[in-house]
């Protein structure tokens, strides 16, 4: 258990309350980027549609996705900064998972972008016909969305040692850190329903049990703190 107080954010409960306002921070993003343009779980072709459509929008939502991607990985920060003092090598190892994922899925919105650039019928695409100008762009979207579940693994996996460590702490709830735990084999069932078994009631489960489990730790840290240790 932690011996001091103190963390380069001042008290141990003011760094919790920065932890759980960048993770909120982060939790609402991608819903604003779905609600913009589609992104995230609509179909290639949804997408697609609102990229010649609504261009505006799009670049919205695009911008949504990046920011999400920027504060998932402070939020995780944060939280390795919380964490550390209870086991510096596992706190690291959840903060190298986290980086991961987040350094796989900013490469996957390359292909995103990629796509729109496809359709966006600026004049050196004229010269190719519009059918495959279309294809294309589904091909570099569903690249997109690939590569998003590519990045689930590493997302599922950092969950394990940071409930470890919730657990272990002794300034946070036990019970946040069996949720996060059990979270982390619920998520893995995401990218093995998407590459092995599609079968939306598994990926339905998943998202259920991430929202209950990454929410409460959220709502924890942002109200309750941290348990300052005598």
């Amino acid at each position: 258990m932690i011996t001091t107080n103190e963390s380069p954010f001042g008290t141990l409960k003011k760094t919790a309350r920065i932890a759980g306002l960048l993770y909120l921070m982060y939790i609402m993003t991608p819903i604003l980027a779905q609600l913009f343009a589609q992104l995230g779980f609509g179909d290639a072709a949804e997408i697609i549609n609102v990229m010649k459509s609504h261009e505006l929008l799009f670049r919205l939502g695009f911008m949504m996705n990046l920011l999400s991607a920027l504060l998932f990985l402070l939020a995780a920060w944060a939280l390795y900064v919380l964490l550390k003092p209870v086991n510096h090598p596992l706190a690291l190892l959840f903060l190298l998972l986290n980086l991961v994922g987040v350094a796989v899925e900013c490469f996957s919105f390359l292909e995103l972008y990629g796509g729109w650039l496809l359709v966006s019928g600026a004049d050196y695409l004229k010269v190719i016909p519009a059918d495959q100008l279309q294809g294309m762009a589904m091909l570099s979207v569903n690249s997109y969305k690939i590569g998003h579940m590519i990045a689930q693994p590493f997302f599922a996996a950092w969950l394990f040692p940071l409930g470890y460590l919730v657990y272990r702490s002794g300034y946070l709830p036990k019970i946040l850190g069996i949720i996060l735990m059990v979270e982390c084999f619920a998520w893995l069932m995401y990218p093995i329903q998407f590459f092995l078994f599609p079968n939306e009631v598994m990926a339905t489960i998943s998202a259920a049990v991430g929202f209950i489990g990454e929410f409460s730790l959220t709502l924890w840290l942002l109200i309750m703190g941290a348990k300052e240790p005598k």
